[in-house]
């Protein structure tokens, strides 16, 4: 009986990032110098080389051309600038949330009042709002109640918001999502 336990659960070395110098897998790579001018097709020996000789590294910017292309720079400073992009591409994304508002078919005209001020704050900022109304009881026989409410809701937001999802039942509450215009 031997002592062999495979390790399933081992950790995988899978380097990240662009290939570079030696784990270029290609024969001939079109290469890119280090001051932006086009060096034509070499083999990939003869690139690394031109690249040590710079005190640079050959990397592989555009690995699905063929044959794929190369350029001579500092992989620091090129992971450093994808980092950057990527930070920028970041920055401009805008995120857009769902507040929700929960009423019931019996809330008071403050209450209501409040609630639609807030709406409209979050509305302002640029967020969806999903509207819920939640039916109790015998409150499921006066379902009417409900659409006069959110009738009332899309008459007060209609200047600022347009209508996403019309009110709909789902199960024992109404509901309905405006969004910014």
């Amino acid at each position: 009986m031997s002592n062999f336990k495979p390790n399933y659960f081992q950790k995988r070395n899978k380097v990240h990032g662009p290939k570079a110098n030696e784990r270029i897998r290609a024969l001939d790579v079109q290469v890119i110098g280090s001051d932006g001018g086009n060096l034509g097709t070499l083999p990939i020996k003869k690139a690394i080389e031109l690249a040590k000789q710079e005190g640079l590294d050959l990397i592989e910017i555009s690995p699905n051309a063929n044959p794929p292309v190369c350029k001579i720079m500092d992989i620091g400073k090129y992971k450093y600038d994808l980092q950057k992009k990527a930070n920028q591409a970041k920055k401009k994304q805008k995120t857009i949330s769902l507040k929700e508002i929960k009423l019931r078919p019996g809330t008071e005209i403050h209450d209501y009042n409040f609630k639609i001020k807030n709406a409209k704050k979050f509305i302002a900022k640029g967020d969806k709002v999903k509207f819920t109304v939640k039916f109790k009881g015998r409150e499921m026989q006066h379902t009417e109640l409900g659409k006069e409410l959110m009738n009332r809701i899309i008459e007060e937001t209609k200047e600022i918001a347009k209508i996403e999802s019309q009110p709909k039942f789902e199960g024992r509450q109404m509901v309905m999502i405006i969004q910014p215009i």
